[in-house]
């Protein structure tokens, strides 16, 4: 009799552990349906996921691209920050914003937003907010301005053509002899433009193609220019930028000398010659967000640096 009532506990206990353990492993309070998929394959991929799922804490995605009260600024350099981080004098000519900064993983970036039709100070010319560095007037060999940093780009113009498209993010710039051009003539700037995903992405930039505009002949502008592909880079992707002007003795004739202009965007070189050397008297670089003929251009930068040596 002991025997059997025993029998009949042990058969109670065990259906009453195989009870709370088949429920406890329930997806209501156990596992997960999702651990399904760890291993497997996602049923239903998106086609084309956003780069950074993540929200992106300095991004201007408000739809309003009209000018402000906060970004009207009454002059090209009065409404700069106190101390920004970034190096150079602000050149503001956007009514849009005003240049600020954000912090993100103990990185301070300056921030640069500017949209089209958006330039209530000579508004002939396109809307820009850049930094303007110290200019090498010296033409002598060894000679030259460098300038450093990081940059991340958001968004950029969009007017529905290549030619009207796309924002520069730097420039080389340096008057010449002779004539021809503007006062303040560019020489090769770094033009960034959209490339759009696909699937759900099909109305996002999610990367940039980052373009030179060189000129081909002192002044050039329009036909006058060359544009060269130089490489892609993602959204919000930080990306290392060094750039160079200067003169260095031309090694095919030491007589001679050759003004340069030789960047490196992400690690990769490229190097350019300017047209007419000879013709050549400044060096200068300015950077930040400029030209916005459709949309809108955000572009960060932080650590910056600037050297300038004359000989």
């Amino acid at each position: 009799m002991k025997k059997s009532k025993f029998i009949f506990k042990s058969i109670l206990i065990t259906s009453l552990i195989f009870f709370v353990t088949f429920f406890s492993c329930s997806p209501e309070d156990g596992l997960s349906e999702d651990i399904v998929f760890e291993n497997g394959t996602d049923p239903d991929p998106d086609p084309d996921p956003d780069p950074d799922n993540a929200a992106i804490i300095d991004e201007d995605t408000g739809t309003d691209l009209s000018c402000t009260v906060e970004g009207t600024n009454a002059t090209r350099t009065s409404d700069d920050l106190p101390n920004p981080v970034n190096v150079g004098t602000i050149d503001d000519r956007s009514c849009y914003a005003n240049y600020k900064e954000s912090v993100i993983d103990g990185v301070t970036w300056g921030i640069y937003n500017i949209t089209v039709d958006s330039n209530h100070i000579g508004t002939s010319l396109q809307p820009r907010i850049e930094r303007s560095l110290p200019v090498a007037s010296s033409t002598n060999v060894g000679t030259f301005v460098k300038f450093t940093g990081d940059f991340r780009i958001l968004e950029v113009a969009d007017a529905g053509a290549f030619s009207q498209n796309g924002s520069y993010i730097a420039q080389a710039k340096g008057q010449h002899t002779g004539g021809g051009g503007s006062a303040d003539p560019a020489i090769c700037l770094y033009r960034a433009h959209p490339v759009y995903g696909t699937g759900s992405n099909a109305d996002k930039q999610v990367a940039f193609d980052i373009y030179a505009e060189r000129i081909l002949e002192r002044g050039g502008s329009g036909s006058g220019r060359e544009v060269v592909l130089l490489k892609r880079v993602d959204k919000n992707e930080i990306t290392s930028f060094v750039m160079e002007v200067g003169f260095k003795v031309d090694p095919s004739d030491s007589s001679k000398k050759i003004h340069y202009c030789n960047a490196i965007i992400g690690g990769e070189a490229f190097n350019w010659n300017i047209p007419s050397p000879e013709r050549g008297t400044q060096s200068k670089i300015r950077y930040g967000a400029y030209r916005v003929r459709g949309g809108r251009a955000q572009i960060r930068w932080a650590n910056t640096t600037h050297e300038k040596v004359e000989r």
